[in-house]
């Protein structure tokens, strides 16, 4: 039952609670700087909030990617969830202004590229169990 539950929907929610403010507030909270680390170089590496949303977006759609090569049926389920999630996504970036941001771009981009990829292996596998003998 889980299974079919898109895990992008994770950074699709944590956007949209830091557009209530829970991580900050400012005109921008995705530019708060949440981790500086001084490097050996003498360079300053540093992370902002939003780099963390990439980062978490990034890594759900490794597991989306594991997700998509399963052969059960809950995945019709999940490449329907997910088409639904970037729906969602696609909607809120055109009709929500704290939606037009770079972040919540890079992070409906991600959630295309799980759809995308999602079809294509299922078809890619459906096509090894079709027998043409």
């Amino acid at each position: 039952m889980f299974g079919a539950i898109p895990l992008l929907i994770v950074p699709f929610v944590l956007y949209n609670l830091g557009l209530l403010g829970i991580f900050g507030g400012g005109e921008d909270p995705w530019a708060n700087e949440i981790l500086s680390i001084s490097m050996m170089s003498g360079g300053v590496f540093s992370m902002t909030l939003g780099d963390l949303m990439v980062l978490i977006g990034l890594i759900f759609l490794f597991f989306e990617m594991v997700k998509a090569a399963r052969t059960t049926s809950a995945s019709i389920m999940d490449h329907l969830l997910s088409t639904l999630v970037f729906v969602a996504f696609l909607v809120e970036f055109l009709l929500v202004k704290g939606a037009a941001h770079s972040i919540f771009f890079t992070l409906m981009v991600i959630a295309l590229f799980d759809v995308l990829a999602g079809f294509a292996v299922s078809m890619r596998s459906a096509s090894r169990d079709i027998n043409l003998n």
